[in-house]
């Protein structure tokens, strides 16, 4: 890497600010000399790579807008360049709905006009346009209000580049910023309150309101600024590089930022319902979505020096380096730890990499992104985070029973795998007290299924040798995975054991599939009927396909067609799931595996799949085991992909089929440009056509083939479309029946209770301070929950919900879990969901999960 890119994309990393001990004022001299030498031949580059650090390494955007502030004292035309290019940027991500990118542009604007290189009042009359869209928006006459989602995200934009520029906008331009202060308060008047329930990580499924007298995103937003407004603009999180160089920078030229537009809303829903205006609130969402949802996991006193707005501006940070440094995990972990931040915030950063862990509806990046993050900072602070971590971990287990059954979910993974990095370590002697609750407390699940995991990721008596100081928590490990082979046994059915045998035997011989089919239907089937074939093929075949997932694969492909044939219809398949979970028995992951792999060869039907998950023996685990979960999970999502992947290479083709038709039209028009332009000879006397007949053959060849190109990729577009209406009726169809079977299996057992359900009697603080113990480095001396002892007593009263209230708590809470995570393919049944499950008979409790899973107002 040239040296002037590498003083730019190094700036400031080794500065006091960042985590160093050097001078960032030398560091910026430094950049600046060699970058205004290299100015002159590569100017191009420079202005490129220095956007693309600015955008892409927002954590540093003061030290890049002082660095424009330099360069515009020796090169206004560069500069004003700059803002052009940020200027034609943010109409193009404004345009887009490329979130991240108009929020960090702005910001670079704001600094920009600190070091003196923008007009304040250019980047009030910004201010201004978002301020009137978003006031527009909610306007119930001229506006769109369902989508509010967007206003309020401009308005946030807003409200995010104070800090960074705050303090010059008042004094600079008083009363134009007086004037968005007081839009914005005049906007916050007219909004609607935005209820979190929803997506909120922890439950609320009775009738207490929980949140709603909580303030919002935006509302908290606008305090934190009013704060930083009433305390003169001045706080510790944002560095301010300019104002070493302000007696310089004031003599370049400020540049003008010409007007941008905000793109045209959808028009308001035709008719005025709930279902209309909640479709498009859902479309608004999930284009603008909330960035964080906090979790104050920790006590106050860990964050109580801190301004209200330095909690904000720290996790812009963190959110920023998680979004735009994804691909480069050490990089990372470097930038969290030398935030510019003169006070410490392991305890925030914690917080905010588990609030996206946690975030509903899905975090931006998948799951084991944050686990590699947090890894690499336990490894990175290694006498701080490890603790902080492990904090975290006993907070959030306390108030386990009152977190998202999502959350829930997505807490258990992240843990094994999280211990799985080092060594299975914990100190379980804690959490031993789980096995005096009921088997049904989340606390005693949570563990369970932990260790289920964690044996996933290892083996039975590496985990069991891991809990070796809570030997009695051997009892909520799985049984060892081995096979559950009917025909093992001696003394069973020997003439089934004959058949199996014989079966063994086909396949080792590589009898074909047509072979075995009729061997079943002429000696197998019409002697022994479909129960004993059924069992018979299905434990062989499998046992067979036993010894490893590549083997079960070979069995399923070669002899896929054998089981198909025995299992036609849904009833049969339902048979045949229940025979594959027979046999795997003991071993969740088989189960799920096999099943998941049938359903990909079409062998099982996903309806069939939701018929076994809710049979009566499934049913009765909803609230003691992930096991059935895991397999509607699978099903539901393997559907749900396929119509993700059914809609790309439609837009795909969609796309090719124009260019085709370019093409084609191309063609045809270069050969009758050829053909009008052939001349007259005379041959014989006769006048007749004069062409090139080897430039004709070619433009006529080339016209053929580009329309042949063309008819095929309309046949190819026209076959996809076919697929994907089958996908949308066959998700449509799972989906009702999914509702359906919830209601069914809910109704009685709702029925059964008070009306309303009460979660844990535990203690209401989530304020743990457990910072003397780590998953990696254990003090065994200190640092345990208040919930327990080291031999496992409690010290509070054990869980006090009665069975059939918790199946119904988990229960509903998959529901609302399953509605939030496909909302977008259930929105547009509404309708139907009304007529066919959400009746007026359904119980209020299956319909709030419902709504709260849609976000959408519950009023019954």
């Amino acid at each position: 890497m040239s040296s002037w890119r590498s003083l730019v994309l190094r700036l400031g990393e080794k500065c006091s600010e960042y985590g160093g001990n050097e001078d960032y004022k030398d560091q910026l001299d430094t950049c600046f000399g060699v970058v205004r030498r290299e100015l002159l031949h590569a100017s191009d580059d420079i202005l490129n790579f220095l956007l693309q650090c600015a955008e892409q390494l927002p954590h540093k955007i003061p030290l890049y807008g002082t660095l424009a502030g330099l360069i515009n004292l020796e090169d206004e035309d560069f500069v004003r360049r700059i803002v052009e290019n940020t200027h034609d940027n943010l109409q193009v991500a404004l345009d887009s709905g490329n979130c991240n990118r108009i929020r960090i542009l702005m910001r670079f604007l704001t600094v920009l006009m600190c070091s003196k290189v923008l007009q304040p009042s250019s980047l009030v009359v910004l201010f201004e346009t978002l301020l009137s869209s978003a006031a527009t928006t909610v306007d119930e006459e001229k506006g769109n209000p369902s989508w509010q989602a967007c206003a309020d995200f401009y308005i946030i934009c807003i409200l995010s580049c104070l800090p960074w520029g705050g303090a010059e906008l008042v004094e600079q331009v008083p009363e134009e910023i007086e004037r968005v202060m007081v839009g914005i308060q005049a906007y916050m008047s007219i909004r609607r309150h935005v209820s979190d329930a929803g997506c909120s990580a922890f439950e609320y499924i009775d009738d207490r309101s929980q949140g709603d007298s909580e303030k919002d995103f935006l509302e908290d937003l606008w305090s934190r600024i009013q704060d930083l407004s009433s305390k003169g603009w001045k706080l510790d999180s944002v560095p301010r590089p300019h104002l070493s160089f302000e007696p310089q920078l004031v003599a370049g030229k400020s540049h003008d930022f010409g007007p941008l537009n905000c793109p045209e809303l959808p028009d308001p829903p035709a008719s005025v319902t709930g279902i209309a205006y909640g479709k498009q609130k859902h479309e608004a969402e999930l284009k603008y979505p909330q960035r964080i949802r906090r979790l104050h996991i920790f006590p106050a006193s860990k964050t109580e020096d801190l301004q209200p707005i330095d909690r904000f501006v720290v996790e812009e940070y963190l959110l920023d380096v998680l979004f735009f440094l994804n691909g480069c995990r050490k990089e990372c972990a470097s930038s969290m730890v030398g935030l510019p931040v003169p006070f410490r915030y392991e305890y925030l950063m914690a917080e905010t990499i588990f609030s996206q862990i946690l975030l509903l509806p899905q975090p931006p990046f998948k799951p084991i992104y944050y686990t590699l993050v947090i890894m690499d900072l336990c490894k990175a602070l290694p006498g701080a985070f490890p603790a902080v971590v492990a904090g975290a971990v006993r907070a959030l287990f306390d108030k386990i029973a009152d977190l998202d059954m999502e959350c829930r979910t997505r807490l258990i993974l992240w843990f094994s795998h999280h211990l799985s990095n080092f060594q299975f370590i914990w100190p379980w002697e804690e959490w031993a007290y789980v096995l005096d609750l009921p088997k049904w407390a989340p606390q005693r699940v949570f563990v369970q299924e932990v260790l289920e995991r964690e044996v996933r990721l290892s083996y039975w008596d590496k985990i069991k040798q891991s809990i070796e100081s809570a030997p009695a928590l051997e009892e909520l490990l799985p049984p060892k995975g081995t096979a559950n082979f009917t025909y093992n046994a001696e003394d069973g059915d020997q003439t089934e054991r004959g058949l199996s045998s014989e079966l063994n035997g086909m396949v080792k011989e590589r009898s074909t599939t047509r072979e075995i089919i009729s061997w079943i239907e002429d000696h197998v089937l019409p002697a022994h009927g479909l129960d004993v074939t059924l069992r018979v093929v299905v434990q062989t075949l499998l046992s067979i396909g036993s010894k490893s997932f590549t083997h079960l694969i070979t069995v399923l492909e070669r002899y896929g067609q054998v089981i198909a044939k025995i299992c036609p219809d849904q009833d049969k398949q339902v048979m045949l799931i229940s025979e594959v979970s027979s046999f795997w028995k003991n071993n969740a992951q088989m189960t799920a595996i096999t099943i998941d792999r049938m359903m990909g060869y079409r062998l099982i039907a996903n309806v069939a799949i939701v018929r076994w998950v809710f049979s009566s023996s499934n049913v009765d685990q909803f609230h003691v085991s992930d096991r059935p979960w895991e397999i509607l999970r699978n099903t539901v999502s393997k559907t749900f992909n396929r119509i993700v992947d059914l809609r790309k290479e439609l837009s795909s083709l969609k796309k090719s089929v124009v260019l085709a038709a370019e093409t084609a039209s191309k063609a045809q028009a270069d050969l009758e440009d050829a053909q009008s332009k052939l001349t007259l000879t005379l041959v014989d006397g006769e006048p007749v056509l004069a062409e090139n007949s080897a430039k004709m053959r070619r433009l006529k060849s080339n016209a053929e083939k580009a329309k042949g190109e063309e008819v095929s990729t309309r046949e190819s577009l026209e076959a996809k479309e076919a697929l994907l209406a089958r996908a949308v009726d066959e998700i449509e169809a799972l989906i009702l029946f999914l509702y359906k079977s919830f209601s069914n299996v809910l109704a009685e057992p709702l029925r059964d209770t008070d009306g309303s359900l009460r979660q844990s009697g535990e203690a209401d603080e989530m304020a743990v301070d457990h910072e003397d113990t780590s998953t990696m480095e254990l003090d065994k001396e200190g640092g345990r929950s208040q919930q327990s002892h080291s031999n496992g007593d409690r010290t509070v009263n054990g869980y006090n919900v009665g069975e059939k209230e918790q199946w119904c708590l988990s229960t509903l809470g998959y529901v609302k879990a399953f509605t939030r995570q496909y909302a977008s393919e259930i929105w547009p049944l509404v309708e139907k969901l009304d007529a066919e499950v959400l009746t007026e008979d359904v119980h209020h409790l299956f319909r709030k999960a419902v709504y709260c899973g849609l976000r959408r107002p519950d009023d019954s």
